[in-house]
């Protein structure tokens, strides 16, 4: 999103400042866009997997991380319920792109936020992902997206903001569109 009135140097957290560099200098040069995330996960037992979270590259440096990302499944299906599910952590995912993307877009129009929350929901029949019935998705067929934004501007420009949110969130769209996904196994 593009403004023309001077932005306040930080608005809802975002440097405006820095984000608009970051947005010229990939405008210059597309490779400055170019991002690649990845994450390793690993089996702890039970249902429990711990996702290690190294780094990420962005315009060809690498940024390192340190962090894990604990997952574990209900007791109902076998797990210890001590963190969030993959359901939930897809969920999560989703409303932290989404929210992200508000963020940004209302800094760039020098919008304040003064409250932002999304409330996502979707409902999954256990007998796909059980592999008890072939006719049943495994997954989600449809999730509902609430989002409450109160900020000091218009209707007309939130509305505008949240179309472009919903244009440009790379979540969203992972989650809307057919995405490739190649899968190996690599056994021993």
């Amino acid at each position: 999103m593009k403004t023309e009135s001077p932005a306040p140097d930080v608005v809802n957290g975002i440097d405006v400042a820095a984000l608009r560099r970051t947005v010229a200098a990939v405008m210059d040069d597309p490779a400055q866009g170019k991002t690649r995330w990845s994450v390793a996960t690993r089996w702890v037992g039970g249902t429990r997997s711990d996702t290690s979270v190294a780094g990420y590259e962005i315009g060809g440096r690498r940024i390192e991380k340190d962090f894990t990302i604990q997952v574990d499944e209900p007791r109902e299906l076998g797990g210890t319920h001590q963190f969030a599910s993959p359901q939930e952590l897809l969920l999560a995912s989703l409303n932290a792109c989404l929210t992200a993307g508000y963020v940004v877009a209302c800094a760039l129009e020098g919008i304040e936020i003064e409250a932002l929350t999304i409330d996502t929901s979707g409902d999954l029949d256990l007998r796909g992902s059980l592999g008890l019935d072939a006719a049943v998705k495994p997954g989600f067929d449809e999730l509902v997206v609430a989002v409450r934004l109160k900020a000091a501007a218009s209707p007309m420009q939130l509305e505008r903001v949240h179309d472009f949110v919903c244009r440009t969130s790379p979540h969203r769209f992972s989650v809307t569109q057919p995405v490739r996904l190649r899968s190996r196994l690599v056994t021993g």
